[in-house]
């Protein structure tokens, strides 16, 4: 498996790290060993919203090259979703097996197309900015409709991690992954159409 982890300008570190920290752990596990990922840009690094810089390995690669695409939220989306060059750029991403979101992340996924007929989340301060690219903003944490998965606020980004763990890797694999970390939460609000 290849993920490709979309940053830009203004993105919530949280959104990325707390999914990153999880995900990474794929190559422990049998079924996922071999798993890699690169961060991806448009630029060869970017600032997040706190000012915090990350180069990133790779400038605008082609995204169908990957099995999964996760995108961050943060405020730097808002403007981002009518950006001609980001959103054609992410287009690529279509036929990727697995498309994934974290907070305002989503309306990303909404810009390029990737949500035309499904039901999706965000963060909950932005559902009235998810409305136009999906069939029903549904209000829970973790919503997966077909190969897309979205999830809500900054903090949501362990647990969606987690539940891609599971995806993958198997139910034991995430348990194992939430003992590493630490987590000590019961996973609520999924949503699976």
């Amino acid at each position: 498996m290849k993920i490709a982890f979309v940053l830009f300008d203004g993105l919530t570190f949280l959104d990325f790290a707390g999914f990153y920290d999880v995900i990474n752990r794929l190559n422990f596990f049998e079924p996922t060993k071999g798993t890699t990922w690169e961060t991806c840009a448009m630029t060869d690094q970017v600032t997040d919203e706190s000012g915090l810089t990350l180069k990133v390995d790779r400038v605008k690669p082609d995204l169908s090259e990957y099995d999964l695409v996760f995108i961050p939220g943060g405020m730097g989306t808002r403007k981002l979703r009518y950006d001609e060059a980001f959103v054609g750029w992410l287009k690529q991403a279509e036929s990727v097996p697995l498309k994934v979101s974290v907070c305002t992340g989503s309306l990303l996924l909404g810009a390029a197309g990737f949500l035309s007929g499904k039901k999706a989340t965000t963060h909950p301060r932005a559902y009235n900015l998810l409305e136009p690219y999906v069939t029903e903003v549904i209000q829970k944490r973790i919503v997966k409709d077909g190969n897309v998965i979205t999830a809500g606020g900054v903090a949501t980004s362990i647990d969606l991690g987690i539940y891609v763990v599971g995806l993958l890797a198997g139910q034991e694999a995430a348990a194992n992954v939430k003992l590493q970390i630490d987590y000590p939460y019961e996973m609520q609000g999924v949503v699976e159409e």
